[in-house]
């Protein structure tokens, strides 16, 4: 570790939590194998020497990681939160002060801190950016055009950036290549389902320390975020019911067990609701109106507009904090509403976010990614480029040569059998 410039420019709560942020980065690192052999490979090799690097993350101990491994690399980076209840302030105070990563980023800061802080962010001039949410992208397209020219591409890793970059390209106006991050294999499966499952969950518990074993928790979306809360809620007794726009993911959901109906006819029997659908207003006044009497919401989709808390904060007549991370809302009939984590994501608002493990994978993903955009800059078409199967698998094969699992392989028969169409039953 080297001490931070006296010029080093940030903007974080305490750089005196910086002791704390390191025992915790430290821990981090005990799962976090493969991300840690490519930070090995990077320092030797120097892929990103005189690129420049923005980061748009949770800033957590998992993604403390990431940016030391990118800076390993060679690379100019930067820092900023995704999301304004997600950042660790221990975190970003060592990274600042023992890896001399410029951070800008406070836990519970407000939206024009946020917003000034994506500026700063492009005023860094990034050859790559690293989104979450696609906030700094649509900034740059919106707001500073001229500096696409010095842009390589981007990477992003969740569900609502893709679709905003997907929008953009309809638009016209992706003229970038962008690395889909979400979709590759060793992100979905594991960082979606098992990451957001046992979070989500942990940080529900940790805002209200409720029993889960006996209650309605009612899922809005099952895609793999949705699967893997569904899956951990039953897991502790909770009795799970799914809403869903789509009729396969629907008779999904009823074929892995569970009750299916609309938001509707969910809100009146739920006693705790969490929304992963990447969507605005998943759950609205008229579902307030019918919901049981301290009923609890929550989010761990990425914006907070899942939740309509415009609408509810006009329902209420008082609203007070009961717990940390915990509102209720009062309303005109008497019952009351329960809002976690401000409707922002819970499992990072209330707790610390996924799982090393899995972030493991997730950021070895995003590491590789901007490798991609630099070996390959001025052949990448503008448009939502997936990560090469080759890197999935061998980011597969690294975790499960960490965990002390071996696999078979074909034998030359197999092969030849799987590459003939002559041979048949």
């Amino acid at each position: 570790m080297v001490a931070a410039a006296p010029t080093l420019k940030y903007d974080i709560k305490d750089i005196n939590l910086a002791d704390l942020g390191n025992q915790r980065i430290e821990w981090a690192g005990r799962e976090m194998p493969v991300l840690k052999q490519i930070r090995d490979r990077f320092a030797k090799e120097k892929p990103f020497a005189g690129i420049r690097i923005v980061a748009c993350c949770h800033v957590t101990t998992e993604t403390a990681h990431l940016a030391i491994a990118l800076k390993a690399g060679g690379a100019d980076a930067l820092l900023i939160a995704s999301n304004p209840l997600s950042t660790q302030d221990d975190v970003a105070a060592c990274l600042v002060r023992d890896y001399s990563i410029p951070v800008y980023a406070i836990k519970g800061e407000d939206n024009d801190t946020y917003h000034r802080h994506v500026q700063t962010a492009l005023d860094h001039r990034p050859n790559i950016i690293i989104d979450d949410g696609s906030d700094v992208v649509a900034t740059m397209v919106k707001e500073r055009q001229e500096q696409l020219k010095d842009l390589l591409g981007t990477t992003e890793e969740t569900t609502t950036g893709i679709v905003r970059l997907e929008a953009m390209f309809k638009d016209g106006v992706l003229t970038f290549p962008a690395m889909n991050v979400n979709d590759a294999d060793t992100k979905h499966f594991f960082d979606n389902r098992y990451g957001t499952g046992q979070s989500t969950l942990d940080g529900i518990f940790r805002a209200t320390n409720v029993l889960l074993a006996g209650k309605n928790l009612v899922v809005a979306g099952y895609g793999w975020c949705g699967k893997g809360v569904a899956m951990r809620a039953r897991g502790l007794g909770a009795n799970v019911i799914v809403t869903e726009i789509d009729p396969i993911k629907a008779i999904e959901a009823a074929m892995d067990g569970f009750r299916v109906m609309p938001m509707d006819e969910a809100a009146k029997v739920g006693d705790v609701f969490v929304t992963v659908t990447g969507n605005k207003h998943i759950i609205r006044q008229e579902h307030f109106a019918s919901m049981k009497d301290g009923a609890m919401v929550c989010n761990a989709g990425h914006f907070d507009i899942e939740i309509d808390l415009k609408s509810l904060a006009t329902m209420a007549k008082e609203v007070k904090e009961v717990r940390n991370f915990t509102q209720q809302y009062i309303l005109e009939n008497g019952k009351s509403v329960i809002v976690l984590g401000e409707g922002r994501l819970v499992n990072l608002a209330a707790a610390e976010g996924h799982p090393s493990a899995v972030m493991d994978m997730s950021f070895a993903n995003q590491a590789l990614a901007c490798e991609h955009l630099v070996k390959n800059q001025g052949s990448l078409e503008p448009g939502l480029h997936s990560i090469p199967a080759d890197v999935d698998k061998e980011i597969a094969r690294l975790k499960l040569q960490a965990m002390g699992i071996t696999i078979d392989s074909l034998t030359p028969e197999q092969i030849e059998y799987m590459n003939s169409w002559t041979v048949g039953t």
